[in-house]
């Protein structure tokens, strides 16, 4: 006796279901992590600079960013000591004591090799001997010893100290201030 033979057709497995399957798992996991990038992602501010004024890290060279930073360094031992002497150290003495800028090394020359005097008023004036290295710098100190300064720059040459250091005169004379703004985008800038 013979059984009844069943035949049973088996498809072979195919991949047009997992294939869907994966890329909708891919779609829902872009979708999740694009929700979650926009959700906590940080705005970047930056504020612009008045017309008046520099950037301390995006406008200015190398020699002058550099004149810049030993410029607000040595503020701290001018206003030190302006407290303690109850005046300021002329540019001769901070020379003798080597505070950069004013020292005369070699590091004063690559950037621009500055004259420094002490100007009526509380403001130190330093004329550059090489403007297109580094511009010729003015810091404005206040009358108490712990008043913050503002530093000035002007890239012209054949400058003469100016006479009245209020801001409005500074401008007019092509004096620009220098400003240190603090955002987290000037580090990725690419300017090329």
């Amino acid at each position: 006796m013979s059984t009844p033979t069943t035949t049973q057709t088996i498809r072979p497995a195919g991949a047009g279901h997992e294939t869907l399957y994966v890329l909708l798992f891919c779609a829902l996991v872009l979708l999740v992590a694009g929700a979650v990038v926009s959700w906590r992602g940080e705005t970047t501010e930056t504020s612009e600079v008045a017309a008046h004024q520099f950037d301390a890290r995006r406008d200015l060279t190398a020699g002058e960013q550099g004149v810049y930073a030993d410029l607000r360094v040595t503020l701290e031992e001018i206003q030190l000591r302006q407290q303690e002497e109850q005046r300021l150290p002329t540019p001769a003495e901070l020379d003798a004591e080597g505070y950069a800028p004013f020292a005369r090394d070699a590091s004063a020359v690559s950037r621009g090799g500055h004259t420094w005097q002490l100007l009526e008023g509380g403001a130190y004036l330093g004329l550059s001997q090489a403007s297109e290295v580094a511009g010729s710098f003015l810091m404005r100190l206040g009358a108490q010893p712990d008043s913050p300064a503002d530093i000035w720059l002007n890239r012209s040459t054949d400058l003469t100290a100016p006479h009245d250091l209020s801001d409005a005169a500074l401008s007019a004379a092509g004096w620009q201030q220098v400003v240190a703004q603090f955002d987290a985008g000037v580090t990725r800038q690419h300017r090329h």
